[in-house]
This record gives structure tokens, sequence and C-alpha cells, in this order.
């Protein structure tokens, strides 16, 4: 999709209310138009983007939400820029949220520089039961690359920057930085992710949802349903330089039932991990396909002996519309304690088991091998198993099982004998 000329009125803000399915939550674009002294465009973009923030609460708990574009934005701030001074794009929203960035130019390109971004977490709509009050500022390196000038950037894949417990996420991006002559350019520069592949792209409804129940058209044959097959495994891993500080091997399934069961199966071939790795709390993210976002968060524990142990915490599912980046659905439960073992090994569950994220979203984990604390030799430590793996439980149960039932059928037909040895005595 092309750049749109901007009108000959002063500087407006455009807002587009995304109206999807039940389950979709609202996102709203931007449109900013910045004028210089003779009224003419010198900066031009327009954009959607959404924020995800982790916050700690006054209990010390941490909790994850979502932070979208109001529908009341404001530009003060912005500004044109020229060969000695950087143009700024600065949008305001919310109860003291902010956000933008600044763009560079040589004598024949210019890219983004810094983007800033402060949430205040006095918004209790937002962040309610924050334990910091106030702004929080943010700011991360622009990976834009060099655009020439007289060029619009445009990018409509969904691209993201991870800092300080903030992922921004941005997509459907339209930009012109230091225009000339008040008149946006017919030529575009595309971001990687827009660049066409032999492959086309195939939106997730398609290429990674398989849903539960089938409809049969007349007159198609009736044939039975293909049952749903099991994820296939990936193998993750985090480093911190050259030393590996986290292995994960699982298979992962969700189950989302808004409008009806969708069973969404993670490819690890399209899926990348990242996180963070720590002494006493570990996070790993999975993106498969910017279309879904996975973090399992771990921390550590003493028990009542004084040994530590760690386990599962938390777990933040998202859900994207591969197509235009909006936010499908969205769930957290940071109120599991699963996955324990002692510190210095690792957890092993091969059979399948369900998180309950939420009402609506379940995770089934399948091949399940984790270790997000000290890990040696890039390689997993010896592993506790879930119970459910333990098959040699299994054995004296029913051993014990068959025995009691047959000492149990001595017992009756022994009382049963002695009754009728007693009533034939009496007969006598």
């Amino acid at each position: 999709m092309g750049p749109r000329s901007p009108s000959a009125a002063s500087s407006a803000l455009l807002f587009l209310l995304l109206l999807g399915s039940s389950g979709f939550l609202q996102s709203y674009a931007v449109e900013v138009d910045i004028k210089d002294a003779s009224n003419a465009t010198c900066l031009y973009a327009r954009w959607m983007m959404s924020f995800f923030i982790k916050y700690e609460t006054n209990s010390s708990d941490y909790k994850n939400t979502t932070l979208n574009l109001s529908s009341s934005v404001t530009h003060n701030g912005s500004v044109c820029g020229n060969d000695t001074h950087a143009a700024l794009l600065a949008v305001q929203f919310g109860e003291g949220h902010s956000w933008s960035i600044n763009f560079t130019k040589t004598n024949e390109t210019y890219q983004g520089d810094l983007i800033t971004f402060t949430y205040n977490t006095n918004d209790t709509a937002v962040f309610p039961d924050a334990k910091r009050k106030g702004p929080v500022t943010i700011v991360v390196k622009d990976t834009m690359s060099p655009v020439q000038l007289n060029n619009v950037f445009v990018c409509h894949s969904i691209e993201s920057f991870e800092a300080e417990n903030v992922t921004q996420i941005f997509w459907n991006v339209t930009v012109q930085a230091f225009v000339q002559n008040g008149t946006i350019g017919e030529k575009e520069s595309r971001c990687p992710a827009d660049t066409p592949t032999s492959a086309p792209t195939v939106p997730p409804t398609v290429a990674n949802i398989t849903t539960a129940s089938t409809t049969t058209l007349s007159p198609a044959p009736t044939t039975a349903p293909k049952p749903v097959e099991n994820p296939d495994t990936g193998n993750y891993s985090l480093k911190i330089g050259n030393k590996t500080c986290l292995l994960a091997t699982v298979g992962l399934q969700l189950n989302v039932s808004h409008d009806k069961p969708v069973l969404i199966n993670v490819n690890p071939k399209t899926t990348s991990a990242d996180g963070t790795c720590g002494n006493t709390t570990a996070m790993l993210k999975l993106n498969d396909g910017n279309s879904t976002l996975i973090s399992f968060t771990f921390v550590v524990k003493n028990t009542s002996a004084g040994v530590p142990k760690f386990y599962l915490k938390e777990v933040n599912v998202t859900l994207l519309n591969r197509l235009n980046g909006s936010v499908i659905s969205s769930a957290d439960n940071n109120n599991f304690s699963k996955w324990d073992a002692f510190l210095g090994s690792s957890y092993m569950c091969r059979k399948e088991q369900t998180l309950e994220i939420s009402d609506d979203i379940q995770i089934h984990t399948f091949n399940l091998w984790i270790q997000p604390f000290l890990v040696k030799a890039n390689k997993f430590s010896t592993a506790q198993e879930c119970s459910l793996d333990d098959d040699s439980i299994l054995i004296p149960i029913v051993v014990g099982a068959a025995l009691a039932g047959l000492i149990a059928i001595i017992v009756v037909a022994y009382v049963i004998g002695r009754r009728k040895s007693y009533a034939g005595y009496q007969t006598l």
C-alpha cells in the first residue's frame, strides 16, 4: 500500500478503530502531518503500534499489561529538522503516556535514530496496583536502515523492540522525514520483512490453525474429520555471551475457545526464542511468525528443608493477526506452581500436560524438558520426571490391587464355605 498524499490542511491525526470478530482488542492507527513555516509538509507518518509491559505490583508480583493508543492523541513537540538538526516525531496519548522517534540525515539518506517511550504507572486503568508510581522512560536504538531522500519508508509487517520489560510492536508503517518541497515521495523503500518471497504469506487461520470442529458442505462426500496431530517438538536456548543459560525442549499446542474451539500448533521452524536469564528469575519468550507470542517465567524458591528449587510461575500468551498485526487475544496467569525441580537439575515430562492460562486459552505441552538455571556445558542436567512419566509407580499399584482383589475373593469363598459346612452340620 503506497503512501497517501497529505492534504493542505493543518496538522491532523486520523484514528481508525479496528473492528474485528469477538475477542479482538481495539487498536488505533495514527497519522501525523507536520508542516513547516510555509505550511508545507516536512514530516509525514502513519502507523500502528501497541505496547506490552511487565510491571511490579504492591504485593511484589509481576503483571503483564497492554497499552494501546487512545482516541485522543496529540503531537506536541514534533519538529521538521534540517541539515544540522534532527527531525522529531512525537505523540502523546492516554494518561501521561508519550512516544517519539528522531530522524537524522546525510546528503543522500535519512533514518530513524532513537525511540523514546514513556509510560505512566499512575494510569490505574492500565497499571492497577502498580508498586512504582509515575512516568517510566525507555530509550532504544531504531534498527531502520537508511532510506533514500525523497523516498517514503513503508513496512506493513510487524516489527518490535524489547527493552526493560517493555515490548514495542509496530505495523502498517508509512513514514517520510525531511520531505522536500512539501510533496510525499512516490518511490517506496520497503522493510526486509515486506520483501516478497517465492512462497506467499498465508494467514494463520490456514497455515497453523486447525479448528476442533469441522463442517461438511454438500455435495462433498462425508468423511471422518482428520484428527489434530500433536505439535512438533522444538529445541530452544538462551545465552549470555557464549554461555548457554537456559535450555528448553517442548512441543506446544494452544487451545483457544472464543467463538469456537481452535487448536494452534506452534511451529518450531518458524519460532524464535528470546528472554532473560538470572540467578532467581528467568524468562523464555517464543515468537511463532509474529502471530503467536508465548512467555514462560521461572523463579527460584527455598523449600521447607532449605533446598532451593525452581518452578514455573507465570505464562503469558498473545495472539496477533498476522495480516495486520492487531491483537486477537491476550491472557496471563501468574499463579502457577508447576514444573518444579531442584536447582541445578532439569524437569522432564514426556506426557501431555495442560496449562490453564485463562477461561479461553490453554496450552498443551508435549515432550517437555526444561532447565532455566545453572546450565553446564550446554547440556541438560539430571532430570526430575513428572509423575505422569513414572510408569514404575503403576506396577506396584496394579499388583497390589490384584492381590487385594484375590485376597477378598478367597475370604468371601472361605466365609461362604464355612457357612455351608455349619448349615450341614446342624441338619445332622
